[in-house]
């Protein structure tokens, strides 16, 4: 079976969580690395978080690397659960597992100028602010030669925002690093909340994971349960999305989204930060390098998640043989 290599960049969150187990648990997919950000809630947690999940998935073959605490310059802000924090052991249990003495940038730069070198450009699957990516681009621009794609779930277009009501939140915690990303030239395949809005999770699907899949299934639904995304007046029915997870799943069967090539933009500054524009008729000088997915076969999601998810109720050496 061929392999896409893969970076996740992640500040968990529970949606991420659902997003590393789903990528974790697919053969078809090499996760080289897990680069963490300060995003949902500070670096300290979200790295903390990231090891709680690597545990869970008994894959801590799979380094973990702490990058940028903050965004490149504006004011720090955080998500809807940062009072929280990091999972609580009642959630998720504790772990020793600890990042790599290495900073997330460097091995993000590390990694993307050896795959340039050996003509085996990587995916990076973007689910937090894109400070890192960001950074990484800035710092060594011959970065983005090593970058087969980014996928990035953030934005909002039709959708209108969560974190306010113009930005979806990774955008809004560092809209000059998605600036930065979006602008760079590297092809772009956008998950904004249009989409994800469309994937919803409701009780008896948590009940369901909770039920068909081993402890990472008990842990997700914990979190799940615990942070309930269901709003009946905006969705228009029972449950919640898990936005991050649709990235990994576009990875799996991108024949379950529907997307249009776009130019793409941010407004840094000002009351709008965060505001991501469309530009799809050339309405700018910038080039149509992003794909930015409009809608997504809600059952077919949902399903790839359960069928995968599912792995985790097999035997320890079972799920260390999907490392290879």
């Amino acid at each position: 079976m061929s392999h896409q290599r893969i970076i996740i960049d992640t500040d968990p969150g529970v949606d991420d969580a659902a997003a590393i187990l789903l990528a974790l648990a697919s053969p078809e997919l090499e996760v080289l690395g897990i680069s963490v950000v300060g995003g949902n809630v500070p670096l300290e947690a979200t790295v903390a978080n990231a090891c709680k999940i690597m545990a869970l998935s008994n894959r801590a073959d799979v380094p973990i690397y702490a990058g940028a605490p903050g965004p490149l310059i504006r004011e720090q802000v955080y998500g809807k659960y940062a009072h929280i924090g990091a999972f609580s052991d009642q959630l998720v249990p504790a772990t020793d597992i600890k990042p790599e003495a290495e900073h997330a940038v460097s091995f993000l730069i590390r990694t993307t100028r050896n795959a340039a070198e050996v003509g085996d450009p990587i995916t990076i699957c973007a689910i937090g602010p894109l400070t890192n990516i960001a950074l990484a681009l800035v710092q060594h621009p011959d970065v983005a030669r090593g970058i087969k794609q980014i996928v990035s779930m953030g934005g909002a277009f039709t959708a209108l925002g969560h974190r306010t009501p113009w930005a979806e939140f990774n955008i809004y915690a560092d809209p000059h690093a998605a600036e930065i990303v979006y602008g760079s030239g590297v092809p772009l395949v956008i998950m904004p909340l249009d989409t994800t809005f469309q994937a919803l999770l409701t009780r008896q699907h948590i009940e369901g994971i909770q039920a068909a899949a081993g402890a990472p299934g008990r842990a997700l639904a914990n979190l799940l349960l615990a942070f309930d995304r269901s709003d009946i007046g905006r969705f228009g029915r029972p449950g919640g999305p898990i936005h991050d997870a649709t990235t990994i799943a576009w990875l799996l069967k991108p024949e379950l989204f529907q997307g249009r090539k776009a130019a793409i933009g941010v407004q840094v500054t000002g009351r709008t930060a965060g505001y991501t524009y469309a530009d799809y008729y050339g309405k700018t000088d910038r080039p149509p390098t992003s794909t930015i997915m409009h809608s997504v076969d809600e059952q077919g999601f949902i399903d790839l998640l359960f069928e995968r998810l599912n792995v985790y109720s097999r035997s320890n050496d079972d799920l260390r043989a999907l490392g290879g």
